[in-house]
């Protein structure tokens, strides 16, 4: 399965932020006995801008911020130099001829161009010496003109290597020749016959073109959509069940309102979600033109910009419900256990949209989620990336998650306000239940 092993990667960062997070949450910031007298001063964006400030330089101060960083840049440049290196490490074939002559060489070149492979041809004096020197690993493969090629190591049938192909090429070519002379052909017919061109291939309806720039951005739109979800909702989630524990939000309510308290919160680490997104995205362009790389080039500026997009909305839909969450808990263990099903949507639209991407062909359940506000975020850059997507698909389904953020942060408001302020216990959603139906 081609998408395992970029699904085990994203898993893997998501678990190294988890871990950070894990160590954060065993005790709360020094700097968080001051928020409330930072918070008396009024500036020109008010309360709300004043929190969400207040949110950003904890975040970006903080070491899990600085770690997962690293590591994400890390990732990123892992992912654009390896190609490069390992495109880079074709080391030059040295063949062996026996029986060689002028046009067996030329065809031996010709082919080795062909399947971008340097080769080095080594005359040899007879096919014993060849096959020695095979064996001492002085020679890659031996060409016998007279009917056989010889390699050191079986080539399996599933192998394409530039290697593999060439030493396929060659036995093809080989055989050819060898039928040429048995039918008796002259070497003007045979040189005739080496010159066909194929017959051209048309179909009658219109084919499925090859992966383009803009699904292999897509592709890669989808994973840094669900690491950056998944790293910043759980400082959503953790950052609102830290201040309740410590009690630091009643402090701060004696100063905003809850609504503004929350507000300012998703702002704030929303602003630094999508500077992280967009410094990430500009380091992999400039270093991938450093290095000569094409795992983003010719990037598709449209796909670009709807993950960005994307990215906003997602993290709009969702960070209300963590917020709400943080505040029904007040210990580690129970947001542990509130995480699982607050990211089983995530997953789950995650999982279907990067198969679909990988596949080459969105399917019919891409195209239903890509109206759902909860899978919305990654199945809709991927239709864009498909060209599946018409402009006005595309505001639909942005017009249908706005307009769900806006009753669930209506929900989300309801909820903190009730809950925050009650500690000793976890707080049931069922006890909210009432004031909700309202």
């Amino acid at each position: 399965m081609k998408a395992l092993p970029v699904i085990i990667a994203a898993v893997v960062v998501v678990a190294l932020v988890r871990l950070g997070l894990r160590r954060r949450g065993r005790g709360t910031s020094p700097r968080t006995g001051a928020a409330g007298a930072r918070l008396r001063g009024r500036g020109l964006l008010g309360d709300t801008g004043l929190v969400a400030g207040r949110e950003i330089r904890e975040r970006v101060r903080g070491p899990v911020f600085r770690v997962v960083t690293v590591i994400l840049f890390g990732a990123v440049a892992a992912a654009v130099i390896i190609p490069t290196l390992h495109a880079g490490t074709t080391t030059r074939q040295r063949a062996g001829v026996v029986a060689s002559s002028a046009p067996l060489e030329a065809e031996l070149h010709d082919l080795a161009k062909s399947a971008g492979l340097p080769v080095e041809l080594v005359n040899e004096p007879g096919l014993l010496q060849a096959r020695a020197a095979l064996s001492a690993s002085q020679l890659d493969m031996v060409v016998d003109g007279a009917g056989k090629i010889l390699v050191k190591q079986p080539i399996s049938a599933s192998d394409t290597s530039a290697r593999a192909r060439y030493v396929r090429a060659v036995s093809v070519a080989l055989g050819a020749q060898h039928a040429f002379t048995q039918a008796g052909l002259t070497p003007q017919q045979v040189a005739t016959v080496a010159k066909a061109k194929p017959v051209p291939v048309e179909s009658i309806q219109p084919g499925r073109k090859s992966r383009t720039t803009a699904e292999a951005t897509a592709l890669l739109g989808v994973i840094l959509i669900f690491v950056v979800l998944t790293q910043y909702l759980t400082w959503t989630l953790m950052g609102v069940m830290e201040e309740k524990a410590s009690r630091v939000v009643e402090v701060l309510l004696a100063t905003v309102r809850p609504i503004q308290l929350l507000a300012g919160k998703v702002i704030g680490i929303g602003a630094v979600a999508l500077a992280q997104a967009v410094a990430l995205v500009a380091f992999a362009l400039v270093l991938a033109e450093a290095v000569g790389s094409s795992l983003v080039h010719g990037a598709a500026p449209l796909v670009v910009a709807a993950t960005l997009a994307w990215l906003v909305l997602g993290y709009a839909f969702y960070s209300w419900v963590y917020a709400a969450a943080g505040s029904l808990a007040e210990r580690q263990d129970q947001v542990q256990s509130l995480a699982l099903p607050l990211s089983a949507p995530l997953i789950f639209g995650y999982i279907v949209s990067l198969i679909g991407a990988s596949s080459g062909t969105p399917s019919l359940l891409v195209k239903v989620l890509a109206y759902l506000p909860p899978t919305a975020p990654f199945a809709m850059p991927t239709l864009v990336g498909f060209g599946e997507a018409t402009w006005w698909q595309f505001l639909l389904s942005v017009a249908v998650t706005l307009v769900c953020t806006l009753f669930v942060a209506f929900a989300a408001a309801q909820v903190y306000r009730t809950a925050v302020l009650q500690t000793g216990r976890r707080v049931r959603l069922r006890e909210l239940l009432p004031m909700l139906t309202k």
